[in-house]
């Protein structure tokens, strides 16, 4: 068993207060860079562009499992069973994030914002993208402060039960997502960072799905250690509360609430000066608050692992080639057997 896996373990031990068991295969995912010291701030423009081309085994988990990271959106919305096994594609990333960087009063800062597509060959309907807006503001050589915006406006997520005419039609359910969050980052010293999270968010869905609508708030801290010079270690926990207009609409059974604990730990090997190796594996615990009779989802949880390995190589100073594997795990208490989800992924990454 690999030490992540041990870690992971340790973790997840002390939040369930029982034995888990780890299912860590890792995979790619590009994570943003630590923001640049003052040191290397240039006022200016710059512009990032992405483009990734994945096989994923469940479209209908692809985009929970692409956004479950430390600066991602880790807490997706409540995923049923018939959302899960919906075919496999082919599905192609594009990202491009402009940046204006500039110096102010208080010292450095950079204002960004960054589009995001997923595009599915065959299954058109999953198609959407996100917005994201942020500011990075440096308040010592030491301190920054980082606030952002992120819209996903519209996103499919299948074809599900609704609740809201007691004839449990199947109908396309949707969901739109609204977060706003604050970062504050402090170098300890030379090799210890340290990261606060606070973030606020509104989920809103289709109107047959409307007692999913969930107001949630978030709460998290991030380490991060130079090992050596060529290895950093990352540690991250975030704890979350949301709470679905359903608590109060007792008859449709559908409570969506819950709290929720999430742990990463990752690790970045600068294996040559050109290729790196980035690690990664996650544990996401919601234990559902429901307490609606009827409801499945009362007095049950969800176990989610996932795990990450991204190969990275630099080409020039400006193009960076990436490959990777992704794979999670899905377990609700109240069902027989997990959901097994797989992404293979291989992109191109340019600044300029």
């Amino acid at each position: 068993m690999t030490a992540i896996s041990l870690i992971i373990r340790c973790l997840a031990t002390l939040i369930r207060r029982r034995e888990v068991v780890l299912f860590v295969i890792l995979a790619c995912l590009s994570l943003e860079p630590w923001p640049a010291s003052a040191d290397d701030h240039k006022d200016g423009w710059s512009v990032e562009g992405q483009g990734t081309l994945f096989y994923s085994d469940d479209i209908g988990l692809f985009s929970a499992t692409r956004r479950l990271s430390r600066d991602g959106d880790p807490t997706q919305p409540a995923i049923d069973t018939k959302l899960t096994n919906q075919g496999t594609d082919m599905i192609f990333e594009p990202l491009v994030n402009v940046t204006r960087s500039l110096t102010n009063g208080l010292g450095p800062l950079d204002l960004s914002i960054r589009g995001q597509g997923f595009i599915f060959a065959e299954h058109r309907k999953f198609d959407h993208g996100t917005l994201r807006v942020q500011a990075i503001q440096s308040l010592s050589s030491a301190t920054r402060v980082k606030l952002r915006y992120y819209y996903a406006p519209d996103q499919f997520l299948g074809t599900n039960d609704e609740r809201k005419d007691g004839l449990r039609r199947i109908v396309p359910e949707n969901v739109t997502s609204h977060i706003w969050s604050t970062r504050l980052f402090h170098d300890v010293t030379p090799d210890l960072h340290f990261q606060l999270l606070g973030r606020y968010g509104l989920r809103r869905y289709n109107a047959d799905f409307s007692e999913r609508n969930l107001d949630f708030w978030t709460i998290g801290s991030h380490v991060g250690y130079q090992l050596t010079h060529r290895i950093l270690l990352g540690l991250t926990y975030h704890y979350e509360r949301g709470l679905a207009k359903g608590r109060s609409q007792a008859e449709f059974e559908d409570d969506t609430s819950y709290v929720n604990h999430y742990l990463t730990v990752d690790i970045e090997v600068e294996l040559t000066e050109r290729l790196s190796l980035l690690t990664e594996a996650h544990y996401d615990l919601n234990n559902w608050t429901s307490g609606l009779e009827g409801d499945e989802r009362n007095g049950a949880h969800e176990d989610i692992y996932q795990g990450e390995v991204q190969l990275a190589y630099r080409l020039t100073n400006s193009l960076v080639g990436f490959v990777g594997l992704q794979h999670t795990s899905r377990k609700q208490s109240f069902e027989s057997s997990a959901v097994q989800e797989t992404n293979v992924g291989v992109g191109l990454s340019a600044m300029f």
